[in-house]
């Protein structure tokens, strides 16, 4: 069984999107996959309703889904720990306690790009079209992240 954490700032937009969408694409049996984000903002709430239309446009259910922060016993219970940007990366790293926990961190945008470090737009603050492209960006990811493990 390999656990999947997605990560975010507030758990309401990108994480929850990219945790429906891995789900989408695996089966329960093969992956675990949860979301969580590096602030406590949201705790308890259902994604962002513009992140819930977005997915169920594409035929997705994220409603049973509640916002968590990130915890340092995330290390030991995932085995990748996906962020969406810089921001999320540092502030997960700076709670690892070690270098195998750090390397279980990765920019998910670096599965379609490696090493580029690219960043998943916050839509938060945009219109309707910005949760488009996020869903774009993370369903392409999820992609090659869902090969990765099955293989």
């Amino acid at each position: 069984m390999v656990k999947v954490l997605m990560v975010c700032l507030g758990n309401i937009c990108r994480s929850p999107l990219a945790e429906g969408i891995l789900k989408s694409k695996m089966s329960s049996e093969n992956v675990i996959v949860d979301s969580a984000g590096t602030a406590a903002y949201h705790i308890g709430n259902l994604p962002d309703s513009r992140s819930i239309e977005i997915a169920k446009k594409h035929g997705i259910d994220i409603t049973p889904q509640r916002a968590r922060a990130f915890l340092v016993s995330d290390f030991k219970s995932f085995d990748y720990i996906f962020v969406m940007d810089r921001s999320n990366y540092n502030n997960i790293i700076s709670l690892a306690e070690n270098s195998s926990e750090i390397a279980k961190v990765k920019m998910i945008l670096n599965e379609l790009h490696a090493g580029d470090n690219l960043e998943v737009p916050d839509p938060y603050y945009g219109g309707n079209g910005g949760f488009e492209n996020v869903y774009q960006l993370l369903d392409a990811s999820c992609d090659i992240i869902a090969k990765k493990i099955t293989n």
